[in-house]
C-alpha cells in the first residue's frame, strides 16, 4: 500500500458517511439557520462550526489532510465571532450575518479548502500516526 492511499484510507473526507456527519450535516445546518432569528442561528451556527472545526482538526491529525490544517482553526474561530456577533459583544453592522456567511464560503471553502490542496497536493508528506484510529 503506497503513503497515498494510505493517507487515503483514513481519510474522512474521502469516506462518503463520515463527510456527511462531520461536514455536510453541519453544513446543511448553517444554510438552514439563515432563515432563523439570530438566538438560535447563534446557537445552530456555532454548533456546527465548532463540529466542523474539531473534526478537520481530527481528520488531519488522522490523515494529513492539507486543507484540514487551514480549515478546522478557521472554523473554530469564526464559531467565536458567531458567539461574539450573536450576542452583541461585537457589532458587525446591520448585514453581520451576511459577511459571517460570506466569510465562511470565500475564506473556508474558496480559499483554506481548495488552494492548498491545488498549491501543494491533498495530505501532507507526514505518515499518518498509528495511534490515529483505522
Amino acid at each position: 500500500m503506497t503513503s497515498a492511499d494510505s493517507h487515503k484510507q483514513r481519510d474522512w473526507v474521502s469516506n462518503v458517511r463520515a463527510r456527511l456527519v462531520a461536514w455536510d450535516l453541519p453544513t446543511i445546518a448553517l444554510v438552514g439557520g439563515i432563515f432563523i432569528d439570530p438566538p438560535i442561528k447563534t446557537l445552530v451556527w456555532a454548533t456546527a462550526l465548532v463540529w466542523m472545526g474539531v473534526a478537520c482538526l481530527a481528520n488531519a491529525r488522522r490523515c494529513g489532510r492539507r486543507h484540514c490544517y487551514f480549515t478546522g482553526p478557521f472554523f473554530l474561530l469564526m464559531a467565536i465571532m458567531v458567539v461574539l456577533h450573536g450576542q452583541k459583544i461585537i457589532w458587525l453592522g446591520p448585514n453581520g450575518w451576511l459577511w459571517i456567511g460570506i466569510t465562511l464560503v470565500v475564506v473556508g471553502w474558496g480559499v483554506l479548502w481548495y488552494l492548498p490542496e491545488r498549491v501543494w497536493g491533498k495530505f501532507t508528506d507526514r505518515r499518518a500516526s498509528p495511534n490515529a484510529g483505522p
